[in-house]
């Protein structure tokens, strides 16, 4: 019998986050959740992401500019433009390279290639979504 998870709303951590363990020792290096995936900051520069969902949000994705593409795709060929978030190249955890590929994706990160990493925008809330936080927080309030 299989253990049942009483609380269904609990994030499971995500079975990929070996990927980013060698930045751990880089001081540069944060992770956050960044939608339904995991990210990777170095020195403030989101780089890399992480999801294991359904495809085409199941591996890594590599944050680059359309104008940057070109070089890591020559040099990557199993890299492919992200088929929702286009100036991010992505690899599939089916392929069958994808765990050197994740390998060499990190190492470049580090060495701070500069084909990659692009600054994080600032989170956009619609405005009905304010209006309902703030009617939130008086009925709470009062």
């Amino acid at each position: 019998m299989q253990p049942v998870d009483l609380n269904p709303k609990r994030k499971r951590e995500n079975p990929l986050l070996w990927i980013f363990e060698p930045l751990e020792s880089d001081p540069g290096y944060t992770r956050e959740r960044f939608f339904n995936m995991q990210a990777a900051y170095l020195d403030g520069l989101l780089y890399l992401t992480i999801a294991s969902g359904k495809e085409p949000w199941n591996g890594l994705s590599v944050c680059t500019s359309h104008d940057r593409q070109a070089g890591l795709l020559d040099d990557f060929p199993a890299l492919t433009q992200h088929p929702v978030l286009g100036k991010w190249l992505y690899v599939s955890q089916s392929h069958p390279d994808f765990e050197t590929l994740a390998h060499e994706m990190v190492a470049l990160a580090r060495e701070r290639d500069p084909r990659m990493g692009v600054l994080p925008g600032k989170r956009k809330r619609s405005q009905d979504v304010i209006d309902m936080k703030a009617s939130s927080a008086r009925k709470k309030s009062g």
